[in-house]
Protein backbone atom coordinates (compact mmCIF):
# COMPACT_ATOMS: atom_id res chain seq x y z
CA UNK A 1 0.00 0.00 0.00
CA UNK A 2 1.26 3.47 -0.93
CA UNK A 3 0.34 4.93 2.44
CA UNK A 4 1.17 8.47 1.38
CA UNK A 5 -1.55 8.57 -1.29
CA UNK A 6 -5.07 9.90 -0.81
CA UNK A 7 -7.76 9.97 -3.50
CA UNK A 8 -10.21 12.88 -3.23
CA UNK A 9 -13.54 12.98 -5.01
CA UNK A 10 -15.67 16.10 -5.50
CA UNK A 11 -19.35 15.80 -6.39
CA UNK A 12 -21.46 17.92 -8.68
CA UNK A 13 -22.34 20.63 -6.17
CA UNK A 14 -18.68 20.87 -5.15
CA UNK A 15 -17.72 21.75 -8.73
CA UNK A 16 -20.90 23.62 -9.60
CA UNK A 17 -19.31 27.01 -10.24
CA UNK A 18 -15.99 28.83 -9.97
CA UNK A 19 -16.40 29.69 -6.29
CA UNK A 20 -17.13 26.05 -5.41
CA UNK A 21 -14.21 24.80 -7.50
CA UNK A 22 -11.82 27.29 -5.92
CA UNK A 23 -12.93 26.16 -2.46
CA UNK A 24 -12.24 22.53 -3.40
CA UNK A 25 -8.88 23.41 -4.92
CA UNK A 26 -7.90 25.00 -1.62
CA UNK A 27 -8.71 21.73 0.17
CA UNK A 28 -6.30 19.94 -2.17
CA UNK A 29 -3.65 22.64 -1.80
CA UNK A 30 -3.84 22.29 1.99
CA UNK A 31 -3.37 18.50 1.94
CA UNK A 32 -0.22 17.32 0.16
CA UNK A 33 -1.19 13.66 0.65
CA UNK A 34 -3.94 14.01 -1.98
CA UNK A 35 -2.42 12.85 -5.27
CA UNK A 36 -5.51 11.91 -7.29
CA UNK A 37 -8.62 14.08 -7.66
CA UNK A 38 -11.79 12.58 -9.13
CA UNK A 39 -14.40 15.09 -10.29
CA UNK A 40 -18.06 14.78 -11.18
CA UNK A 41 -19.88 16.84 -13.78
CA UNK A 42 -20.85 20.31 -12.60
CA UNK A 43 -24.28 20.39 -10.96
CA UNK A 44 -27.06 20.37 -13.56
CA UNK A 45 -24.96 19.08 -16.45
CA UNK A 46 -25.75 15.38 -16.09
CA UNK A 47 -29.49 16.10 -15.98
CA UNK A 48 -29.19 17.82 -19.37
CA UNK A 49 -27.13 14.92 -20.73
CA UNK A 50 -29.64 12.34 -19.51
CA UNK A 51 -32.42 14.25 -21.27
CA UNK A 52 -30.32 14.21 -24.44
CA UNK A 53 -29.89 10.43 -24.44
CA UNK A 54 -33.51 9.66 -23.62
CA UNK A 55 -34.39 10.32 -27.27
CA UNK A 56 -37.41 12.50 -26.52
CA UNK A 57 -36.18 15.72 -28.09
CA UNK A 58 -36.16 17.15 -31.59
CA UNK A 59 -33.20 18.88 -33.23
CA UNK A 60 -33.99 22.31 -31.78
CA UNK A 61 -34.41 20.88 -28.30
CA UNK A 62 -31.14 18.96 -28.57
CA UNK A 63 -29.38 22.15 -29.58
CA UNK A 64 -30.87 23.93 -26.57
CA UNK A 65 -29.66 21.18 -24.25
CA UNK A 66 -26.16 21.39 -25.71
CA UNK A 67 -26.15 25.17 -25.21
CA UNK A 68 -27.32 24.72 -21.60
CA UNK A 69 -24.43 22.36 -20.89
CA UNK A 70 -21.89 24.67 -22.50
CA UNK A 71 -23.32 27.68 -20.66
CA UNK A 72 -22.67 26.01 -17.29
CA UNK A 73 -19.07 25.40 -18.35
CA UNK A 74 -18.78 28.90 -19.83
CA UNK A 75 -19.89 30.54 -16.58
CA UNK A 76 -16.91 28.92 -14.84
CA UNK A 77 -14.47 29.55 -17.66
CA UNK A 78 -15.28 33.27 -17.51
CA UNK A 79 -13.11 33.36 -14.36
CA UNK A 80 -10.20 31.47 -15.93
CA UNK A 81 -7.74 31.36 -18.79
CA UNK A 82 -6.99 27.76 -19.68
CA UNK A 83 -3.39 26.77 -20.32
CA UNK A 84 -2.68 25.78 -23.91
CA UNK A 85 -2.82 22.01 -23.31
CA UNK A 86 -6.10 22.28 -21.37
CA UNK A 87 -7.63 24.70 -23.87
CA UNK A 88 -6.83 22.41 -26.80
CA UNK A 89 -8.30 19.40 -25.02
CA UNK A 90 -11.40 21.27 -23.90
CA UNK A 91 -12.11 22.59 -27.39
CA UNK A 92 -11.68 19.18 -28.99
CA UNK A 93 -13.97 17.61 -26.39
CA UNK A 94 -16.60 20.33 -26.89
CA UNK A 95 -16.60 19.77 -30.65
CA UNK A 96 -17.02 16.00 -30.19
CA UNK A 97 -19.90 16.62 -27.81
CA UNK A 98 -21.74 18.98 -30.16
CA UNK A 99 -21.43 16.62 -33.11
CA UNK A 100 -22.55 13.51 -31.23
CA UNK A 101 -25.44 15.30 -29.51
CA UNK A 102 -27.03 16.19 -32.84
CA UNK A 103 -27.41 12.59 -34.00
CA UNK A 104 -31.13 11.79 -34.28
CA UNK A 105 -30.69 8.26 -32.93
CA UNK A 106 -28.13 6.88 -30.49
CA UNK A 107 -27.11 3.35 -29.63
CA UNK A 108 -26.25 2.38 -26.04
CA UNK A 109 -22.55 3.01 -26.48
CA UNK A 110 -23.18 6.48 -27.89
CA UNK A 111 -25.46 7.23 -24.94
CA UNK A 112 -22.59 6.44 -22.57
CA UNK A 113 -20.28 8.59 -24.67
CA UNK A 114 -22.63 11.57 -24.31
CA UNK A 115 -23.07 10.99 -20.59
CA UNK A 116 -19.28 11.09 -20.14
CA UNK A 117 -18.84 14.67 -21.33
CA UNK A 118 -19.83 16.36 -18.06
CA UNK A 119 -16.97 14.79 -16.12
CA UNK A 120 -14.57 15.35 -19.01
CA UNK A 121 -15.38 19.07 -19.15
CA UNK A 122 -15.10 19.63 -15.40
CA UNK A 123 -11.73 17.85 -15.22
CA UNK A 124 -10.21 20.33 -17.69
CA UNK A 125 -11.59 23.29 -15.77
CA UNK A 126 -10.70 22.03 -12.30
CA UNK A 127 -7.15 21.30 -13.45
CA UNK A 128 -6.74 24.98 -14.30
CA UNK A 129 -8.18 26.10 -10.96
CA UNK A 130 -5.56 23.98 -9.20
CA UNK A 131 -2.77 25.28 -11.42
CA UNK A 132 -3.76 28.85 -10.63
CA UNK A 133 -3.12 28.03 -6.95
CA UNK A 134 0.38 26.87 -7.85
CA UNK A 135 -0.36 23.13 -7.66
CA UNK A 136 1.52 21.01 -10.20
CA UNK A 137 -1.45 19.41 -11.93
CA UNK A 138 -1.92 16.96 -14.77
CA UNK A 139 -5.29 16.10 -16.27
CA UNK A 140 -5.64 12.39 -16.94
CA UNK A 141 -8.25 10.50 -18.95
CA UNK A 142 -9.58 7.86 -16.57
CA UNK A 143 -10.63 5.69 -19.50
CA UNK A 144 -6.98 4.74 -19.90
CA UNK A 145 -7.01 2.90 -16.58
CA UNK A 146 -10.57 2.20 -15.40
CA UNK A 147 -11.41 -0.89 -17.43
CA UNK A 148 -14.90 -2.39 -17.55
CA UNK A 149 -17.07 -4.82 -19.46
CA UNK A 150 -19.34 -3.62 -22.27
CA UNK A 151 -22.58 -3.46 -20.30
CA UNK A 152 -23.27 0.16 -21.21
CA UNK A 153 -24.92 2.40 -18.58
CA UNK A 154 -24.16 -0.15 -15.84
CA UNK A 155 -20.67 -1.33 -16.62
CA UNK A 156 -18.88 -3.72 -14.27
CA UNK A 157 -15.24 -2.83 -13.54
CA UNK A 158 -12.42 -5.24 -14.34
CA UNK A 159 -10.44 -4.87 -11.13
CA UNK A 160 -7.33 -6.74 -12.28
CA UNK A 161 -7.07 -4.86 -15.59
CA UNK A 162 -7.68 -1.55 -13.81
CA UNK A 163 -4.93 -2.23 -11.29
CA UNK A 164 -2.41 -3.14 -14.00
CA UNK A 165 -3.24 -0.08 -16.11
CA UNK A 166 -3.08 2.19 -13.06
CA UNK A 167 0.31 0.77 -12.09
CA UNK A 168 1.66 1.34 -15.59
CA UNK A 169 0.13 4.71 -16.44
CA UNK A 170 -1.13 6.51 -13.33
CA UNK A 171 1.19 5.72 -10.43
CA UNK A 172 4.33 7.07 -12.20
CA UNK A 173 2.68 10.50 -12.35
CA UNK A 174 1.83 10.84 -8.67
CA UNK A 175 5.16 11.81 -7.09
CA UNK A 176 5.39 15.02 -9.08
CA UNK A 177 1.75 15.90 -9.83
CA UNK A 178 -1.75 16.04 -8.51
CA UNK A 179 -3.66 14.08 -11.14
CA UNK A 180 -7.17 15.29 -11.96
CA UNK A 181 -9.40 12.69 -13.56
CA UNK A 182 -13.05 11.82 -14.07
CA UNK A 183 -15.56 9.84 -12.08
CA UNK A 184 -18.44 7.75 -13.43
CA UNK A 185 -16.76 6.68 -16.69
CA UNK A 186 -14.42 3.96 -17.94
CA UNK A 187 -13.73 2.02 -21.12
CA UNK A 188 -14.18 -1.55 -22.31
CA UNK A 189 -11.58 -3.76 -23.99
CA UNK A 190 -12.38 -2.16 -27.34
CA UNK A 191 -11.66 1.34 -26.01
CA UNK A 192 -15.33 2.33 -26.06
CA UNK A 193 -16.57 4.69 -23.36
CA UNK A 194 -18.68 3.09 -20.63
CA UNK A 195 -20.41 4.44 -17.53
CA UNK A 196 -20.81 2.95 -14.06
CA UNK A 197 -24.36 4.18 -13.47
CA UNK A 198 -25.72 7.39 -12.00
CA UNK A 199 -23.69 8.59 -9.04
CA UNK A 200 -20.76 6.35 -9.95
CA UNK A 201 -18.07 8.96 -9.26
CA UNK A 202 -17.77 7.78 -5.65
CA UNK A 203 -17.32 4.24 -6.94
CA UNK A 204 -14.69 5.42 -9.43
CA UNK A 205 -12.70 7.10 -6.68
CA UNK A 206 -12.72 3.95 -4.57
CA UNK A 207 -11.72 1.79 -7.54
CA UNK A 208 -8.79 4.08 -8.30
CA UNK A 209 -7.77 4.10 -4.63
CA UNK A 210 -7.81 0.31 -4.68
CA UNK A 211 -5.79 0.20 -7.91
CA UNK A 212 -3.00 2.46 -6.60
CA UNK A 213 -3.05 1.14 -3.02
CA UNK A 214 -4.10 4.45 -1.46
CA UNK A 215 -4.54 4.78 2.28
CA UNK A 216 -7.91 6.53 2.09
CA UNK A 217 -10.60 8.03 -0.10
CA UNK A 218 -12.05 11.43 0.73
CA UNK A 219 -15.58 11.96 -0.60
CA UNK A 220 -16.33 15.69 -0.59
CA UNK A 221 -19.97 16.61 -0.96
CA UNK A 222 -22.39 19.27 0.33
CA UNK A 223 -23.15 17.77 3.76
CA UNK A 224 -21.01 17.30 6.86
CA UNK A 225 -20.79 13.53 6.79
CA UNK A 226 -23.43 10.81 6.86
CA UNK A 227 -26.45 11.65 9.01
CA UNK A 228 -28.80 9.54 11.10
CA UNK A 229 -31.42 10.37 8.46
CA UNK A 230 -31.98 12.97 5.77
CA UNK A 231 -31.63 16.30 7.64
CA UNK A 232 -34.13 17.83 5.22
CA UNK A 233 -36.75 15.52 6.75
CA UNK A 234 -35.69 15.71 10.39
CA UNK A 235 -34.03 18.83 11.75
CA UNK A 236 -32.69 16.80 14.67
CA UNK A 237 -30.76 14.42 12.41
CA UNK A 238 -27.09 14.22 13.46
CA UNK A 239 -23.90 13.30 11.62
CA UNK A 240 -22.44 9.94 12.59
CA UNK A 241 -18.70 10.26 13.37
CA UNK A 242 -17.71 6.64 12.60
CA UNK A 243 -19.28 3.73 10.74
CA UNK A 244 -18.12 0.25 9.86
CA UNK A 245 -17.94 -0.84 6.23
CA UNK A 246 -21.02 -3.02 6.76
CA UNK A 247 -23.10 -0.21 8.26
CA UNK A 248 -22.07 2.27 5.59
CA UNK A 249 -22.78 -0.22 2.81
CA UNK A 250 -26.27 -0.83 4.14
CA UNK A 251 -26.96 2.90 4.44
CA UNK A 252 -25.73 3.64 0.94
CA UNK A 253 -27.62 0.72 -0.56
CA UNK A 254 -30.89 1.64 1.10
CA UNK A 255 -31.04 5.33 0.41
CA UNK A 256 -28.32 7.44 2.04
CA UNK A 257 -27.65 9.47 -1.11
CA UNK A 258 -24.44 11.02 0.17
CA UNK A 259 -22.52 7.87 -0.82
CA UNK A 260 -22.80 5.56 -3.83
CA UNK A 261 -23.55 1.99 -2.64
CA UNK A 262 -20.68 0.35 -4.55
CA UNK A 263 -18.07 2.68 -3.03
CA UNK A 264 -17.58 0.42 -0.03
CA UNK A 265 -16.71 -2.68 -2.09
CA UNK A 266 -13.20 -1.75 -3.26
CA UNK A 267 -12.49 0.11 -0.02
CA UNK A 268 -13.34 -2.93 2.10
CA UNK A 269 -11.37 -5.29 -0.17
CA UNK A 270 -8.15 -3.41 0.58
CA UNK A 271 -9.01 -1.95 3.99
CA UNK A 272 -8.98 1.60 2.61
CA UNK A 273 -10.67 4.07 4.95
CA UNK A 274 -13.33 6.38 3.52
CA UNK A 275 -14.01 9.91 4.72
CA UNK A 276 -17.20 11.82 3.88
CA UNK A 277 -17.21 15.57 4.48
CA UNK A 278 -18.52 18.89 3.22
CA UNK A 279 -16.43 20.84 0.72
CA UNK A 280 -18.28 23.94 1.95
CA UNK A 281 -17.17 23.40 5.55
CA UNK A 282 -14.12 21.09 5.65
CA UNK A 283 -13.23 22.35 9.12
CA UNK A 284 -16.38 20.73 10.54
CA UNK A 285 -15.07 17.20 9.99
CA UNK A 286 -17.32 14.40 8.80
CA UNK A 287 -17.82 10.65 8.89
CA UNK A 288 -15.02 8.06 8.82
CA UNK A 289 -15.83 4.62 7.46
CA UNK A 290 -13.41 1.89 8.47
CA UNK A 291 -13.06 -1.86 8.70
CA UNK A 292 -13.43 -2.00 12.46
CA UNK A 293 -16.98 -2.60 13.58
CA UNK A 294 -18.57 -0.17 15.96
CA UNK A 295 -19.03 -1.13 19.57
CA UNK A 296 -22.44 0.55 19.56
CA UNK A 297 -25.29 -1.88 18.92
CA UNK A 298 -28.85 -1.11 17.90
CA UNK A 299 -30.34 1.24 15.32
CA UNK A 300 -28.08 4.13 14.32
CA UNK A 301 -29.84 5.51 11.26
CA UNK A 302 -33.00 5.30 9.18
CA UNK A 303 -33.00 5.74 5.41
CA UNK A 304 -35.45 5.57 2.56
CA UNK A 305 -35.23 4.83 -1.14
CA UNK A 306 -38.20 5.86 -3.23
CA UNK A 307 -39.35 4.65 -6.66
CA UNK A 308 -39.26 0.97 -5.77
CA UNK A 309 -40.88 -1.89 -7.65
CA UNK A 310 -42.43 -4.89 -5.91
CA UNK A 311 -42.40 -7.90 -8.21
CA UNK A 312 -44.53 -10.82 -7.01
CA UNK A 313 -44.26 -14.18 -8.79
CA UNK A 314 -46.79 -16.86 -7.95
CA UNK A 315 -47.16 -20.43 -9.15
CA UNK A 316 -48.92 -23.44 -7.59
CA UNK A 317 -46.15 -25.52 -9.16
CA UNK A 318 -43.76 -23.99 -6.66
CA UNK A 319 -45.33 -26.03 -3.85
CA UNK A 320 -42.78 -28.62 -2.75
CA UNK A 321 -40.90 -28.07 -6.02
CA UNK A 322 -37.20 -27.37 -6.53
CA UNK A 323 -35.63 -25.05 -9.06
CA UNK A 324 -38.35 -22.37 -9.10
CA UNK A 325 -36.18 -19.69 -7.50
CA UNK A 326 -33.19 -20.68 -9.61
CA UNK A 327 -35.24 -20.22 -12.77
CA UNK A 328 -36.43 -16.77 -11.64
CA UNK A 329 -32.99 -15.50 -10.75
CA UNK A 330 -31.46 -16.87 -13.94
CA UNK A 331 -33.91 -14.80 -15.98
CA UNK A 332 -33.30 -11.69 -13.86
CA UNK A 333 -29.54 -12.18 -14.22
CA UNK A 334 -29.85 -12.45 -17.99
CA UNK A 335 -31.43 -8.99 -17.99
CA UNK A 336 -28.84 -7.58 -15.56
CA UNK A 337 -31.53 -6.89 -12.97
CA UNK A 338 -30.36 -6.45 -9.39
CA UNK A 339 -32.67 -7.55 -6.57
CA UNK A 340 -32.63 -5.93 -3.13
CA UNK A 341 -35.09 -7.77 -0.90
CA UNK A 342 -36.58 -11.25 -1.23
CA UNK A 343 -39.37 -12.92 0.72
CA UNK A 344 -40.99 -16.26 -0.07
CA UNK A 345 -44.05 -18.32 0.80
CA UNK A 346 -44.98 -21.84 -0.28
CA UNK A 347 -46.16 -20.78 -3.74
CA UNK A 348 -44.88 -17.26 -4.29
CA UNK A 349 -41.82 -15.06 -4.09
CA UNK A 350 -41.75 -11.27 -3.70
CA UNK A 351 -38.78 -9.20 -4.87
CA UNK A 352 -37.95 -5.50 -4.66
CA UNK A 353 -36.16 -3.64 -7.46
CA UNK A 354 -34.83 -0.11 -7.62
CA UNK A 355 -36.51 1.99 -10.32
CA UNK A 356 -34.21 5.03 -10.32
CA UNK A 357 -36.03 7.98 -11.94
CA UNK A 358 -32.95 9.22 -13.80
CA UNK A 359 -31.95 5.87 -15.29
CA UNK A 360 -31.32 5.87 -19.02
CA UNK A 361 -33.23 2.61 -19.42
CA UNK A 362 -36.05 0.93 -17.42
CA UNK A 363 -35.08 -1.46 -14.65
CA UNK A 364 -37.78 -3.95 -15.61
CA UNK A 365 -38.61 -4.26 -19.30
CA UNK A 366 -41.44 -6.12 -21.00
CA UNK A 367 -39.25 -8.87 -22.44
CA UNK A 368 -38.22 -9.93 -18.94
CA UNK A 369 -41.83 -9.87 -17.72
CA UNK A 370 -42.88 -12.01 -20.68
CA UNK A 371 -40.24 -14.64 -19.85
CA UNK A 372 -41.30 -14.74 -16.22
CA UNK A 373 -44.96 -14.82 -17.20
CA UNK A 374 -44.42 -17.97 -19.26
CA UNK A 375 -44.28 -20.12 -16.11
CA UNK A 376 -45.83 -18.05 -13.28
CA UNK A 377 -48.32 -15.28 -12.57
CA UNK A 378 -46.57 -11.92 -12.41
CA UNK A 379 -47.72 -8.88 -10.44
CA UNK A 380 -45.88 -5.54 -10.58
CA UNK A 381 -46.52 -2.80 -8.02
CA UNK A 382 -45.02 0.70 -8.26
CA UNK A 383 -44.97 3.90 -6.16
CA UNK A 384 -43.41 2.20 -3.16
CA UNK A 385 -40.56 3.23 -0.86
CA UNK A 386 -38.05 1.00 0.86
CA UNK A 387 -37.41 2.15 4.43
CA UNK A 388 -34.39 0.72 6.22
CA UNK A 389 -33.23 0.90 9.81
CA UNK A 390 -29.45 0.57 9.89
CA UNK A 391 -27.12 -0.30 12.73
CA UNK A 392 -25.19 -3.08 14.35
CA UNK A 393 -26.56 -6.32 15.80
CA UNK A 394 -30.15 -5.18 15.20
CA UNK A 395 -32.66 -7.46 16.90
CA UNK A 396 -36.39 -7.04 17.24
CA UNK A 397 -36.32 -7.83 20.93
CA UNK A 398 -35.45 -4.93 23.15
CA UNK A 399 -36.90 -2.26 20.88
CA UNK A 400 -39.87 -4.28 19.69
CA UNK A 401 -42.63 -2.54 21.61
CA UNK A 402 -41.48 0.89 20.51
CA UNK A 403 -40.99 -0.21 16.91
CA UNK A 404 -44.39 -1.85 16.69
CA UNK A 405 -45.92 1.31 18.11
CA UNK A 406 -44.17 3.43 15.49
CA UNK A 407 -45.20 1.22 12.59
CA UNK A 408 -48.73 0.35 13.68
CA UNK A 409 -50.29 3.40 12.01
CA UNK A 410 -48.76 2.58 8.61
CA UNK A 411 -49.49 -0.14 6.06
CA UNK A 412 -46.40 -2.30 5.63
CA UNK A 413 -46.34 -4.04 2.25
CA UNK A 414 -43.27 -6.24 2.83
CA UNK A 415 -40.76 -6.68 5.64
CA UNK A 416 -37.34 -8.32 5.60
CA UNK A 417 -35.15 -9.06 8.61
CA UNK A 418 -32.65 -11.72 9.54
CA UNK A 419 -30.35 -11.93 6.52
CA UNK A 420 -28.23 -9.17 8.02
CA UNK A 421 -27.77 -7.95 11.58
CA UNK A 422 -27.15 -4.51 10.12
CA UNK A 423 -30.60 -3.72 8.72
CA UNK A 424 -34.32 -4.17 9.04
CA UNK A 425 -36.16 -3.20 5.84
CA UNK A 426 -39.76 -2.81 4.77
CA UNK A 427 -41.87 -1.33 1.97
CA UNK A 428 -44.51 1.36 2.41
CA UNK A 429 -46.57 3.51 0.08
CA UNK A 430 -44.41 6.25 -1.34
CA UNK A 431 -46.71 9.08 -0.29
CA UNK A 432 -46.43 7.93 3.36
CA UNK A 433 -42.70 7.22 3.54
CA UNK A 434 -41.56 10.64 4.79
CA UNK A 435 -43.92 10.32 7.76
CA UNK A 436 -42.65 6.81 8.48
CA UNK A 437 -39.03 7.97 8.51
CA UNK A 438 -39.83 10.96 10.71
CA UNK A 439 -41.70 8.78 13.21
CA UNK A 440 -38.93 6.21 13.46
CA UNK A 441 -36.25 8.85 13.86
CA UNK A 442 -38.19 10.75 16.50
CA UNK A 443 -39.01 7.71 18.65
CA UNK A 444 -35.93 5.54 18.19
CA UNK A 445 -33.06 7.94 17.55
CA UNK A 446 -33.88 11.37 18.93
CA UNK A 447 -34.88 9.87 22.26
CA UNK A 448 -31.70 7.80 22.47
Amino acid sequence: MNSQYVVAKFGGTSVADFTAMHRCAQIINDDPSVRVVVVSASAGVTNHLVTLVQQKSNEAQRLELVESVMQIQGNILAHLTLDEDLQEGFNTTAEQFKQLAQLPALDQQQCDEILSFGERFSSYIFSQVLRDLGVSTQRFDVREVLKTDSNFSKATPDVAATEKAASDLLVPLLDDNVVVTQGFIGSDKYGQTTTLGRGGSDYSAALIAEAIGAKSVHIWTDVVGIFSTDPRLCNKAKPIPRLSFDEAAEMATFGAKVLHPATILPASRKGISVFVGSSKAPEQGGTWIEKETTSQSGIRAVTQRKNQILLTLKSPEMLLASGFLAKIFTILSNYNISVDLVTTSEISVALTLDNAPNATRPELDQACLDELGAFCHVTVENNLTLVAMIGSEIQLQGGEDCLVDVLSEFDIRLICHGASRHNLCFLVEQNKSDLVVQSIHQKLLEAA
